[in-house]
């Protein structure tokens, strides 16, 4: 299951809490999170399906949004499909999605 707050909270900086895209997880939890090791994680990034933004350190930095898709990597990898088609078909699901709600009737509030 992945949480709804990143590791540590930046001073002043509670939007980005709320920010999907917010890099605020190191590899170690994203992989903890997952129940997978770190391996899987570079394995992604060599793919392409995802790629950690970088600390000041060089230690790949994961949002909640690329947890969510190395989660349904390893949801598709467990049932046997190779890597590299699990990341196509993810990536597809992830345009249909992008395009669902770019689609979707804009409310006046």
């Amino acid at each position: 299951m992945i949480p709804d707050q990143p590791d540590s909270a930046t001073p002043g900086g509670a939007d980005k809490l709320d920010d999907e895209h917010y890099p605020g997880y190191t590899m170690g939890r994203a992989a903890e999170m997952l129940g997978t090791t770190q391996g899987f994680l570079r394995s992604l990034d060599e793919a392409g399906l995802i790629t950690p933004q970088r600390s000041a350190g060089g230690h790949r930095r994961y949002s909640r949004h690329q947890l969510r898709l190395a989660a349904r990597a390893r949801e598709l990898v467990d049932q046997g499909i190779p890597i590299e088609a699990a990341c196509r078909i993810i990536a597809l699901e992830d345009q249909l999605h992008e395009a669902q709600r770019l689609n979707q009737p804009q409310t006046l509030d």
